[in-house]
């Protein structure tokens, strides 16, 4: 008869032996490496709104073409109806305002452009329109993009002292800026330059803060953006 091993273990040392035993592993297996840390992305820096508002004479000719070449906007030569950059970004916006508008043909300063709708180009046209009464003006918008950008608003009174209100809509730095003529017309190119998150707008406000004559106005020739 051939001989019969003991029953147990085959093969396997004891406890006694040396061995390492860790439970619930089997023989030569590794226990498992730590999962490495998720790594932190820092949120990107979003730039704070800016705004800053500064007024200068009119030039003699205003080329609405070369000034805004972004989008522009001009007002009077038909009446209520705005002439506008043909392809422009539409991000000037009228948002009317109180009082009624007439358009008038004598302004001091003439505009000119070359790539208009639906008036295609003028030379030099001195219209615009203008409201009359404490109170009465004109609310205009633009749209922000995220960048730095820079906007001309022209702009006038007769009899009147005028007052312009700049803010952002989502908040953060206003500014006022007020002019005056008792006895005629004065006119300004008020510049804006701002930087607000995309979608936001930067809002401008021109009223008659008081009549200071019989139909003391305030009155808007044309709006452009860079």
């Amino acid at each position: 008869m051939l001989p019969v091993a003991p029953t147990g273990r085959v093969g396997l040392p004891s406890q006694g032996e040396g061995a390492v035993v860790t439970p619930g592993l089997q023989p030569r297996q590794r226990p498992p490496s730590p999962s490495p840390s998720p790594s932190t992305v820092a949120p990107a820096t979003v730039a704070p709104p800016t705004l800053a508002v500064s007024r200068a004479d009119v030039p003699a000719s205003v080329d609405l073409t070369t000034v805004g070449p972004a989008d522009w906007a001009h007002w009077g030569l038909l009446g209520d109806r705005p002439v506008r950059k043909r392809g422009g970004s539409g991000d000037i916006r009228d948002e009317g305002g109180q009082g009624k508008r007439e358009s008038y043909h004598n302004n001091p300063e003439a505009y000119a452009w070359r790539d208009g709708t639906p008036v295609g180009s003028a030379r030099g046209t001195m219209s615009g329109v203008y409201t009359c009464g404490q109170g009465s003006g004109f609310h205009l918008a633009v749209t922000a993009n995220g960048q730095p950008r820079t906007v001309h608003l022209y702009a006038g009174l007769w009899m009147a002292r005028g007052r312009l209100d700049v803010r952002l809509s989502g908040g953060g730095p206003v500014d006022t800026i007020r002019m005056e003529d008792p006895h005629t017309v004065l006119t300004t190119d008020f510049t804006v330059r701002f930087r607000a998150p995309r979608g936001a707008k930067l809002l401008l406000t021109w009223t008659v803060e008081e009549s200071l004559g019989q139909c003391g106005n305030v009155s808007l020739q044309a709006v452009a953006l860079r």
